[in-house]
């Protein structure tokens, strides 16, 4: 079975920085946040629903929103990641399991 690995992102830690940056300084130039995320998301050259995203939990890793913050985040992955590891175990175990079980059954009795 192939592992299926997540793309890495191809955006820099400057470069999410540079997006929220702008956005925050030119959010009072719109009549709302979606305005604003879809006029600026052009200068960086994301999507409006990439800056959005990066502004949201921009504005939780500084406490200004509720939620789980970067490295709530990270923390909180790396469980997940190792019981998703040990149940893909276990699965090939029971395969195994019951293969040799029966291969076991399928042998000639002998006395």
């Amino acid at each position: 079975m192939e592992s299926k690995k997540k793309p890495s992102p191809t955006c820099t830690a400057e470069f999410r920085e540079r997006g929220v940056r702008l956005y925050r300084e030119h959010r009072p130039d719109y009549t709302g946040d979606k305005a604003a995320w879809r006029a600026i998301a052009s200068k960086p050259g994301c999507s409006h629903d990439t800056l959005r995203a990066w502004c949201l939990q921009a504005a939780r890793d500084s406490a200004e929103r509720a939620g789980l913050t970067t490295d709530e985040r990270a923390r909180l992955k790396h469980p997940e990641r190792g019981n998703r590891e040990l149940r893909r175990a276990n699965e090939i175990l029971k395969k195994a399991s019951a293969c040799f079980a029966q291969a076991e059954l399928d042998r000639p009795f002998r006395k």
